[in-house]
């Protein structure tokens, strides 16, 4: 099943189950895969690719997870906690997120086999590892924990 037809479903169970954020959340997601199909329609593409939908998903759940930090920063915890809600939503659809030894282990594996050592090649280290954990793990948290092992 497409993520598509996944989401479609999603918005009718929703529905007849009056659960209004999901519903709003589920909605949304769909708004902004037909918006970005509408943007690659002219390459001759008809629908996205699993990846363009990770991209979509990564963004979406990134959004939230800033929005909650600004809340939380302004003191609005109700809007705070609305943001999680649908960012629990939204991470339904992402790919199970890997646990912190296992990206340590990825990245290990990586600076083994690029020969990096130094905090000069990070840019080694970061194009094969983003590719890896592409979805899987946070771009932030990747990129701390290779600056951290090239640093020492």
């Amino acid at each position: 099943m497409s993520l598509k037809d996944r989401i479609s479903d999603d918005i009718k169970t929703a529905m007849k189950a009056k659960e209004k954020v999901r519903l709003e959340t589920v909605r949304s997601i769909k708004k902004v895969i037909l918006e970005k199909e509408s943007l690659v329609r002219p390459s001759g593409q008809d629908q996205l690719t699993a990846d363009q939908e990770l991209e979509v998903l990564t963004q979406l759940a990134k959004q939230r997870k800033d929005s909650i930090e600004q809340y939380q920063k302004a003191g609005r915890d109700e809007l705070a906690a609305q943001e999680a809600e649908e960012l629990a939503i939204i991470e339904e659809y992402l790919p199970q997120q890997l646990s912190d030894a296992e990206v340590e282990a990825i990245i290990d594996d990586l600076i083994a086999q690029t020969g990096a050592s130094l905090p000069k090649d990070m840019g080694k280290v970061m194009g094969p590892a983003m590719q890896q954990l592409k979805g899987r793990a946070d771009g932030g948290k990747v990129q701390a924990l290779v600056k951290a092992k090239l640093a020492g």
